[in-house]
């Protein structure tokens, strides 16, 4: 019996680690990695500013749509096969020892992405696994021939497209749901000028929402020259990422500096009021004397007033921009060089228990490709790890259906 041909479309996370985890169970499978880029696990390489955030612990996560806007139900499914601690022992095992940080983001102790890198190769060349590099996959045709840039076809019993967001057309032709992609995971551009000046300002529990929605994050904000970051601002454009997409990038920003209720910011300003006579002249802890003075104007108070001055108007206009400042966004900005995308195969199209198409058995997803995406952190490679591995496990099983 000829050995059974399995082809992974894309060298990613998702791709890589599913190919190791295949090879291990089906030793004699011709297991081929098909990568239309120069090398393999370029976006891996990059991830958390080069230190690859592998995980994260979950510590405070109180469910998963909190950091999987997209996708929680195919997500569950997969950790039940390999969960977020599985990942860790799984890296751990292969000498790649991991550290947590306090906010729940797990990296390699080396802080080096190059060593996730290099074991995902390393274990590949050692149990067999062939990656091919500058071989772009262009479509698939059913049952199944794999059809290349240049012309040119291979046959495979069973296929794993593990592309991301960014290559659904090779799907073209196979009746796939496809929910159309959308960029995640992005700064905002902000109008006001006043704002832009204060690059480099924090805030370190800001509340964030987009004006008439549900939409809402909470976190640490970062003052920039184009507008806000930091993962206040890319939890957002998470949550809401096909409606900001939806809206050309246009809605009006409320910023909550302090995550504070109405009533917290009236206690606090009226017991400061017994202190200095310049209401300039003290701010709340979490706010720099910068950043306070600029809230001070956008409530159009002068800098110089005195607290006696300030009367209950302008008392209300500082609780309402301490609680409910209002900015216009005015287009994205890209994060870094990490790029993640909503959108992908339709979870519908799939089977929730082994990501396999519905329509064409043998043909499975992982990864990006899908329309699964979460939040900064850690989340997204281990949504890689554990759809991966669940591809990995499920096709083994059924080699014997060959």
């Amino acid at each position: 019996m000829a050995a059974p041909r399995i082809a992974i479309i894309g060298a990613g996370a998702a791709g890589c680690f599913c190919a190791t985890e295949l090879k291990r169970r089906m030793p004699g499978a011709a297991v081929t990695v098909f990568e239309a880029g120069a090398k393999p696990l370029a976006k891996v390489a990059v991830t958390g500013g080069g230190r690859c955030n592998i995980t994260n612990t979950f510590e405070g996560v109180r469910s998963l749509p909190e950091v999987y806007p997209r996708g929680e139900r195919l997500v569950r499914q997969a950790f039940r096969e390999f969960s977020p601690s599985d990942t860790y022992k799984w890296w751990e095992a292969e000498g790649v020892h991991l550290v947590a940080e306090p906010d729940g983001r797990v990296f390699p102790e080396s802080q080096d992405a190059m060593q996730v890198v290099r074991t995902l190769e390393s274990l590949m060349r050692r149990l067999g696994v062939e990656v091919r590099c500058r071989s772009r996959v262009v479509s698939i045709r059913p049952c199944y021939d794999i059809v290349f840039e240049d012309g040119h076809s291979e046959p495979a019993d069973k296929v794993v497209v593990t592309t991301g967001g960014g290559a659904l057309s090779l799907l073209d032709g196979l009746d796939i749901e496809i929910v159309p992609p959308v960029p995640s995971l992005f700064t905002f551009k902000l109008s006001d000028t006043g704002i832009r000046e204060l690059a480099g300002t924090t805030a370190a529990d800001a509340g964030l929402s987009l004006a008439g929605t549900r939409f809402r994050s909470r976190g640490t904000l970062l003052l920039t020259d184009w507008g806000v970051s930091g993962p206040a601002t890319l939890k957002l454009s998470s949550y809401a990422a096909r409606h900001l997409a939806e809206h050309n990038y246009r809605r009006t920003l409320l910023i909550n500096w302090l995550s504070w209720s109405e009533a917290d910011a009236r206690a606090w300003l009226t017991t400061a009021s017994d202190g200095p006579k310049m209401v300039s002249s003290v701010h709340p802890e979490g706010l720099s004397a910068r950043l306070w003075k600029h809230l001070l104007s956008r409530a159009g108070l002068r800098e110089d007033i005195r607290w006696a001055e300030l009367g209950s108007k302008g008392l209300n206009r500082l609780v309402a921009v301490l609680t409910a400042d209002t900015y216009e966004i005015t287009g994205r900005a890209k994060f870094k060089e990490e790029f993640v995308t909503a959108g992908g195969v339709s979870c519908s199209a799939v089977n929730p228990s082994t990501l396999e198409s519905r329509r064409h058995p043998g043909l499975f997803f992982a990864g990006e490709v899908l329309d699964v995406d979460a939040v900064t952190g850690g989340f997204n490679l281990q949504a890689a790890w554990s759809t991966g591995y669940l591809v990995a496990q499920i096709s083994s099983q059924a080699v014997g259906l060959l």
